[in-house]
């Protein structure tokens, strides 16, 4: 069994699915106390109206050999986090590793829509989604990481710096800023962080085989290939294990602040430690999109959570 991160508390804001559920369980796998928040329980749903649930979420984190606390949050509700942050207080005294996956904001996504035609209430949820859930988290969360040098936060994003550099053509402007948000974010946390020892990174996971994905395609885990009929590129695309291998690894990386301020992917750091996706593979979605495909090309790889 996987010890390296027996004894640290992380936490993980919407680990109800997708690259956030991964993590979650990579992180028990690896030892890891996990606290799972989210909006969707088994009798709530959110507005993404998928059945996983956070409860599901925190069992399967100790199935892998960690210990998983469900905690319903809405992210948006600054007093539900300040209740969250004094509770891991009590229960733990601090956090070693916080994982920011919250969105949940595909739904509200009409594709291709200049910013004056796509409906303004449904750009204004994405952005709040995407920057304004995270920065409350940080501000109600960060104060019990820098307790413990060493801490690191993940800031989860759609995209790197490198793809994101340029306006995703074919999405919209709310779903852009909303993701290219993250590298900012994890630029100032780093230097906010610097003085206490911790570490802030944004992480992209590449074109995920999540749960609404699979079901875009209508395939599963097990043959999911049956897809690449309809869609070559997705032979490109990884299991949500990949990226929470990325993250267990990196968070077991006593040198992990060496990337502080950087936006990584998940095929990136399989390159640095050397795991691979369950099926043995190192697929790195987005150099391949800017190498092989036409980076001005829309890639429809939303849905990864």
């Amino acid at each position: 069994m996987n010890t390296e991160l027996r004894g640290k508390i992380a936490l993980v804001a919407g680990g109800t699915r997708g690259a956030s559920r991964a993590i979650a369980i990579e992180l028990g796998r690896a030892g890891a106390t996990v606290y799972v928040t989210g909006r969707t329980t088994r009798t709530e749903r959110s507005e993404v109206n998928r059945p996983e649930t956070i409860e599901d979420t925190a069992e399967l984190v100790s199935a892998a050999g960690g210990q998983g606390v469900a905690i319903r949050v809405d992210h948006l509700d600054p007093e539900q986090v300040a209740a969250l942050a004094r509770r891991v207080e009590q229960e733990r005294g601090g956090l070693d590793i916080l994982v920011d996956g919250l969105w949940g904001g595909d739904g509200y996504l009409e594709w291709g829509k200049p910013i004056w035609e796509h409906p303004l209430e449904a750009g204004l949820r994405q952005i709040r989604l995407g920057i304004d859930a995270h920065l409350i988290t940080s501000h109600h969360l960060l104060p019990l990481l820098i307790r413990r040098p060493g801490g690191l936060v993940m800031e989860l994003t759609d995209g790197t710096a490198e793809y994101n550099a340029n306006f995703r053509k074919g999405t919209s402007v709310p779903f852009y800023v909303a993701k290219a948000a993250a590298h900012h974010l994890a630029l100032g946390q780093a230097e906010d962080l610097r003085p206490y020892g911790c570490t802030a990174v944004a992480l992209t996971p590449g074109w995920l085989r999540s749960e609404a994905m699979l079901d875009h395609f209508g395939v599963t885990e097990d043959n999911w290939r049956d897809a690449l009929a309809r869609e070559p590129h997705f032979a490109i695309s990884e299991s949500p294990a990949f990226v929470g291998r990325a993250v267990a690894a990196l968070a077991a990386d006593p040198d992990a602040g060496r990337y502080t301020g950087q936006t990584l992917s998940s095929g990136q750091l399989a390159k640095v430690y050397g795991f691979t996706d369950v099926d043995g593979s190192r697929p790195d979605g987005w150099r391949y999109l800017v190498e092989v495909t036409d980076p001005g090309k829309p890639a429809d790889t939303t849905g990864y959570r």
